[in-house]
């Protein structure tokens, strides 16, 4: 993931569907049809986690890209060869 705007993308998409997971019964309910509804005891342990991870993600891509750009700018600091 080379591109920032793809990590970006990834973060939101993330983030979009973990909160909704968080916020919703849609995962309980999910869990419970496919019968494996002795799992939703411990979706805190994973959905909070990858919440905070995608969330920092998201913050991350943009300050990536600000610094790829300032490095690979002409007059940038260190460019001269």
């Amino acid at each position: 993931m080379a591109n920032p705007k793809t990590l970006v993308r990834a973060g939101i998409i993330g983030t979009a569907l973990v909160a909704l997971c968080c916020s919703t019964p849609i995962l309980v309910v999910l869990l419970g049809v496919i019968g494996l509804s002795s799992l939703t005891g411990y979706l805190d342990y994973v959905l909070l986690p990858a919440l905070v991870v995608f969330i920092g993600l998201t913050m991350y891509a943009p300050h990536r890209a600000q610094k790829a750009d300032a490095c690979c700018a002409p007059n940038a600091p260190g460019s001269e060869k």
